[in-house]
């Protein structure tokens, strides 16, 4: 029997990044993308800290360098999915980077089905390039289509660092990853939004975007990770694009065609099976 409440805590988080997100969109004419991405960091880096309190751990140089190393990934992959925000949908730019944990899943795995995964990665991504133009109609911006791609770049590096940090460190490794990531993001954050940052109105809203965005996910996907077999929550993890472009319908009224859907779905696909097929075993099929 599929457990219910671990699917449903990953199936609630999925909605609450997708909403949180969403709504963070709104804050970009007040303090732009990089103001949003200092509230979503350093609030949650603020609530972490407070729930893990990693102060209380004994800490060498040699933890400090691969905790920085991933906090300053974590940072960059924020911003620059923001940055992508900006010009792209919601739904197509998470699509857009599941390209970066799609490609650590192919090269963990070496089964000729992976080729029909790359295929259907490839075709995806064919299928919202703008070939017939930047003014055709649904075409995409190919700077924020290179900004959702440099994020899966970061997201891929993020799984890699993350991965060996937690094996160390455990939940630590998040709270303390954040930190750095927050000495990064705040000089960028300030530079561009001054004093908008400290209007009490945008100060509330970026932490409800923190909480919904950072605080609330992470808390139910730990969860939900602790009862799902690894497998299934990867596959189920893949649903997040169209989750998110369903956010972005109802919060930012962005409408995706038909050939965008298509789109999404293919990379979907092939985050699905890449998944799946990294699970099995060597003698599985």
């Amino acid at each position: 029997m599929f457990p219910l409440w671990p699917l449903a805590a990953l199936l609630a988080s999925l909605v609450s990044l997708s909403i949180g997100t969403s709504f963070a969109k709104h804050l970009f004419p007040a303090v732009g993308a990089e103001g949003t991405t200092l509230y979503r960091i350093v609030f949650a880096t603020l609530i972490l800290m407070a729930l893990w309190r990693p102060w209380r751990q004994r800490w060498s140089r040699q933890d400090i360098g691969p905790l920085v190393l991933f906090g300053l990934t974590l940072g960059a992959m924020n911003l620059l999915f923001y940055s992508a925000l900006k010009t792209i949908p919601f739904g197509l730019a998470i699509a857009i980077e599941f390209t970066g944990p799609l490609a650590v899943a192919l090269w963990t795995s070496r089964r000729p089905t992976d080729l029909l995964w790359v295929a259907m990665a490839v075709l995806g991504l064919g299928l919202i390039l703008p070939w017939r133009g930047l003014d055709a109609p649904g075409a995409l911006d190919p700077v924020g289509m290179g900004f959702a791609l440099a994020a899966g770049a970061c997201w891929a590096v993020y799984i890699v660092l993350g991965q060996r940090v937690a094996r160390k460190h455990g939940v630590l490794a998040t709270p303390m990853g954040m930190l750095a990531a927050a000495v990064l993001v705040v000089p960028i954050g300030v530079a561009h939004a001054g004093a908008a940052l400290l209007d009490s109105r945008w100060l509330l809203a970026g932490v409800a975007v923190a909480v919904l965005s950072s605080a609330i996910p992470y808390t139910l996907e730990m969860y939900a990770l602790r009862h799902l077999p690894k497998r299934s929550f990867s596959v189920l993890l893949s649903l997040e694009p169209a989750v998110g472009a369903v956010a972005g319908w109802i919060v930012l009224g962005e409408r995706l065609g038909a050939l965008q859907w298509l789109a999404m779905g293919f990379i979907m696909a092939a985050s699905m099976g890449a998944a799946w097929s990294a699970g099995r075993g060597p003698g599985e099929t």
